[in-house]
């Protein structure tokens, strides 16, 4: 490396070592850069306004977070909990099958794992934590596995991330990640099925038959959210970053509908979006002049060169990828990986055919794996926020669900088709 790459990943650790935002520590890194190679100092504020404006697709990021959290404010949990708790709840570990198959319905709606963990999650754990023969850190693994399923089925918010640096088609990445997520909760479903029947958890009481139509009718109304949502993104009514004000709309409207949305409760909605909005937007912007500085000195090429010259096969190659992206997940924050180290690897993909769909979808399920395990894993510290459940319980009793995953991230890293199938069914093209 040169002698600015040296400067500028000092500055960046000494900086988070002296626990500067992520976002900022990447600035300071970046205008080390430029000022020990002897640059113009306003190509910071160039690349990060040319970046941010440039960035269309981004605007879907406050849109998705502002819906998300408008469903959180509602009484939209509850209902989705009432209608899983009437399709699934008589499976055997009737309450933790709920939590999944709360997190599939709402990551149609969301696009966040930290929104589903601390809404339909949370509302899924205070029952099981009702119920004796559901251990506090059994409950707390099945709502941290559950929510990763929340960016992977459409819409998703890393995904429209990974769309700006790489070039994808986001309507492509989010069909492509349908049938991985769907396989995501049905082996989370089997891991809970093994543990339920091994601790011989008992059957939940069946909904008496007098209140199953009321149940049925509550729950289907924020169903027509991803209907609306996909339906026009896949219809051609709208594109998937206009698909996101359409999100945010239909929330609102669904918020007033059921009269939860008092001002009060809009403003506190309204300013939690705008707080992570800009977290997001921070490191987006800094992450311009960081890759800025990685391509000047020609990293993503050396990369790229060097993984040619190891002539890898294609799967060689993603399990790589895999491995660097499950350590990496232990310690960075899912949109750095995204915004600094997938545009390195970008290159090297390309180089060796392999589909940037897949390649998408297969990065930010590894990331999304990286937010359930230790010692890191930003999911575990969200639910222990939010419910007080150790972290360590979280960990010894959420072992199977973190092999099922890693059982999904496999199959879908060796088995192109779960991915590619449905953009392809869909006229896609994808590939290159």
């Amino acid at each position: 490396m040169s002698t600015g790459l040296w400067v500028l990943a000092g500055v960046l650790v000494t900086l988070l070592l002296l626990r500067a935002p992520i976002g900022l520590a990447m600035l300071g890194g970046g205008i080390a850069y430029l000022g020990v190679t002897g640059q113009d100092m306003g190509l910071a504020a160039e690349q990060v306004l040319g970046g941010l404006m440039g960035g269309y697709v981004l605007l879907a990021v406050p849109l998705f977070i502002f819906a998300a959290n408008l469903m959180n404010a509602g009484t939209v949990s509850e209902r989705l909990f009432a209608l899983s708790h009437l399709l699934v709840g008589r499976w055997r570990g009737g309450l933790a099958q709920v939590d999944i198959l709360v997190s599939v319905i709402f990551s149609g709606m969301s696009g966040s794992a930290i929104a589903d963990a601390a809404g339909p999650g949370l509302v899924t754990l205070k029952q099981m934590l009702a119920k004796p023969h559901y251990t506090p850190g059994f409950a707390g693994a099945v709502v941290v596995a559950s929510a990763t399923i929340g960016p992977i089925i459409p819409p998703s918010i890393p995904m429209v991330i990974y769309a700006l640096v790489s070039g994808t088609s986001v309507g492509a990445l989010f069909l492509g990640g349908v049938v991985p997520g769907l396989l995501m909760a049905g082996l989370l479903m089997l891991g809970v099925h093994i543990i339920a029947t091994r601790r011989q958890i008992p059957l939940e009481p069946s909904v008496p038959k007098a209140q199953r139509a009321g149940m049925l009718w509550r729950g289907l109304l924020p169903l027509s959210l991803p209907v609306v949502l996909l339906g026009g993104i896949y219809s051609g009514a709208f594109t998937p970053t206009e698909a996101a004000a359409v999100a945010a709309l239909h929330a609102l409207l669904l918020a007033w509908f059921y009269k939860a949305l008092s001002p009060r409760i809009l403003y506190a909605v309204m300013l939690e979006t705008v707080r992570a909005s800009t977290v997001v937007t921070l490191i987006i912007a800094a992450a311009y002049l960081m890759n800025y500085a990685l391509t000047a000195e020609g990293m993503p090429a050396q990369l790229a060169n060097w993984v040619m010259g190891l002539q890898l096969a294609p799967w060689q190659f993603l399990l790589l990828v895999n491995a660097l992206f499950l350590a990496l997940g232990c310690f960075l924050d899912v949109s750095v990986m995204l915004l600094v180290i997938v545009p390195m690897l970008v290159p090297a993909a390309r180089a060796l055919g392999i589909d940037l769909v897949h390649f998408g979808v297969v990065a930010v399920v590894n990331m999304m794996i990286g937010m359930v395990h230790p010692p890191f894993g930003m999911l575990l510290f969200v639910t222990n926020a939010l419910s007080g459940i150790a972290v360590r319980d979280m960990v010894r009793e959420g072992w199977l669900f973190l092999v099922m995953l890693l059982v999904a991230l496999a199959l879908i890293t060796f088995v192109p088709s779960l991915v590619l199938w449905l953009p392809q069914s869909m006229g896609y093209v994808t590939g290159g």
